[in-house]
């Protein structure tokens, strides 16, 4: 009786999925609702929070509602906004180009070097440019590495050297040509005005211009990385948050062997 009863709810609910029309979940199925929120450079007031309103309408939110409204400074008016959106995605034509490798343990990657490299892979790694942070670069290379996941420093195969934050291009460059590295590790956290696209972008042009860029498997992290716009910067690989350094060194071996071969 319970195996029926599952399996009608479960044809319901399929039934009220449309994947081509996919629209957020608030309070019941496809009601569209969000709450959104941002700062309006006018003093706080019934005209601001008309203005608000007008706004939320032109994002495509409909019947919106200020739930909450504050002056944050002299000429700033901070909303919150909630509405139910009336515009749609088709969930089936999503593509998504994430790194298509599976990841391998640390043992397995050392057992892997040993048998196909025969020698340790230098990795060199670092948070480039005026950036300051540095828990991404630490979280994959250092020997303590992060939830549980080792960093690269203690892998026996692997000879890794975290440069830290702030460290430029040229520098950078500089490193990988005396270190005679391997891969290279490259961690992006301040995104404003796309200062890290700029930044990933001039560093390929110097490891061209050094005509090494061919010679080194090039890897770019950080919290607004992506698999395609690391590609597209012209990249090996892009990894996003929650990436562990087992799966970074997986990718980078394997292609490492790839190149070896041809």
């Amino acid at each position: 009786m319970r195996g029926g009863l599952y399996s009608t709810e479960k044809k319901d609910l399929d039934k009220a999925l449309d994947l081509k029309r996919i629209l957020p979940y608030g309070d019941a199925m496809n009601d569209g609702k969000v709450q959104i929120s941002f700062t309006l450079p006018v003093e706080d007031g019934e005209k601001a929070s008309i203005a608000a309103k007008q706004l939320a309408m032109k994002m495509g939110l409909e019947d919106p509602s200020i739930v909450y409204h504050i002056l944050l400074d002299k000429g700033f008016t901070f909303f919150i906004v909630y509405g139910s959106l009336i515009h749609t995605i088709d969930y089936t034509k999503i593509e998504v180009e994430s790194v298509d490798v599976e990841s391998m343990p640390m043992e397995e990657i050392n057992d892997f070097i040993k048998q196909n490299l025969k020698r340790k892979v230098v990795v060199l790694g670092a948070t480039t440019g005026t950036d300051a942070h540095t828990v991404g670069i630490d979280a994959i290379m250092n020997m303590k590495g992060y939830a549980g996941h080792f960093g690269l420093e203690r892998y026996e195969m692997i000879e890794a050297y975290n440069l830290g934050s702030q460290v430029s291009n040229e520098e950078f460059v500089k490193k990988t040509i005396e270190l005679k590295a391997d891969v290279l590790l490259v961690s992006q956290t301040v995104t404003q005005k796309n200062i890290h696209v700029k930044n990933l972008t001039n560093l390929v042009e110097l490891l061209e211009a050094e005509g090494i860029r061919d010679k080194v498997i090039l890897i770019c992290g950080g919290p607004r990385i992506s698999n395609e716009l690391a590609k597209e910067l012209g990249y090996d690989a892009g990894f996003g948050p929650d990436t562990y350094a087992e799966l970074v060194a997986t990718f980078a071996i394997k292609e490492l062997v790839k190149r070896n071969k041809i």
